[in-house]
């Protein structure tokens, strides 16, 4: 059919293919939350303070974020390759393919994170503090709770997010499926390792988009 004989596959090198994809997204995917989460509550917190340290401090915080999320992310991994190669040792590859995978997507979900805090009932946040509760213990025990159908979402949007990123990668050596469509699919025309390497990122998208779907409806108040 059309030409097609998916005979020919190598489903090993396929099978390492979708394993190194699966690394880059879940290593990325955890830094970035670990980065993302604590500025996407720094940026929320100082845009909300009235002292003027703090509102330079978001000021500059948001320039940065604005910065880095407007750049392209094929523009961004070629703009990182020092930075890198001094923070892994190695511009190519599945390793050398992370830190701008978090660099790039930490921002992003930084700025959800900071959109679903806003939408917190702010009455519930005074009603905390009215009862002496510190500014740690609002934020841990009241505002991430409240706000965790919405930090959830945003997890769910950056992890499918860096699903796309992991395939941009390839254009540079990144690895794993897009690595895979670009050199065979699209430089060698065999089409039939394009379709599969492009199925097999739809039904990962889609399982990850469910699996997301399911954790915030579970959370979400009634």
């Amino acid at each position: 059919m059309w030409g097609l004989d998916f005979s020919t596959l190598d489903w090993n090198e396929i099978g390492v293919a979708s394993l190194d994809t699966l690394k880059m997204l879940g290593a990325s995917a955890v830094f970035t939350l670990i980065l993302g989460l604590p500025l996407g509550v720094l940026l929320y917190q100082t845009s909300r303070s009235t002292n003027g340290w703090a509102r330079t401090v978001y000021t500059i915080l948001s320039v940065i974020v604005n910065i880095l999320r407007s750049v392209p992310f094929i523009i961004l991994i070629l703009a990182l390759i020092p930075l890198t190669v001094a923070i892994v040792g190695v511009s190519f590859g599945v390793l050398g393919t992370i830190p701008p995978l978090v660099i790039g997507a930490a921002p992003f979900f930084a700025r959800l994170v900071e959109t679903s805090l806003r939408e917190v009932d702010r009455g519930v946040l005074e009603a905390a503090q009215s009862m002496g509760a510190s500014t740690w213990q609002v934020i841990m025990k009241v505002l991430l709770p409240e706000a965790r159908p919405g930090l959830l979402a945003g997890v769910t949007i950056t992890v499918v997010t860096l699903v796309s990123y992991t395939a941009m990668s390839g254009m540079v050596g990144g690895g794993g499926l897009g690595d895979l469509a670009i050199r065979y699919g699209y430089y060698r025309y065999q089409k039939e390792v394009m379709i599969i390497s492009v199925l097999a990122m739809i039904i990962l998208v889609q399982v990850l988009q469910m699996a997301g779907d399911r954790l915030v409806k579970h959370f979400t108040r009634k």
